[in-house]
């Protein structure tokens, strides 16, 4: 299985969460997309906490729309299975196209992340 994240997303993510910590006023690119591929979840992630390298904060929409702003464990997205067995997958396509808080925006709007 292929993990969730690369070396290259982790290393920036865990940059993303080092300023965070730090107190500084960031607003990042996504770094990363994920989802689901039997369900309409999907996560873009801007920061890692450098603490436990474990916890992300970003955008997440778990297709019931009601898209928010927030904290998830990898550890625990990395055991999620849909209902037909699928694994949260990375979008090796996904270019981030505009900051977090214009994602999360246009989110909240629409009801879910659309793109």
């Amino acid at each position: 299985m292929k993990p969730l994240i690369t070396d290259d997303d982790r290393a920036q993510l865990l940059d993303n969460g080092a300023a965070a910590a730090r107190g500084e006023k960031r607003d990042p690119l996504p770094v990363v997309k994920l989802f689901t591929l039997d369900t309409h979840a999907t996560w873009l992630l801007t920061e890692l906490n450098p603490d436990d390298g474990d916890t992300a904060f970003g955008l997440i929409d778990l297709g019931i729309g009601t898209p928010e702003l927030g904290h998830v464990r990898l550890s625990v997205l990395e055991g999620i299975r849909g209902p037909r067995d699928l694994a949260i997958t990375r979008d090796l396509h996904f270019t981030p196209r505009r900051r977090l808080s214009e994602y999360a925006r246009l989110a909240q709007a629409d009801g879910s992340i659309n793109d």
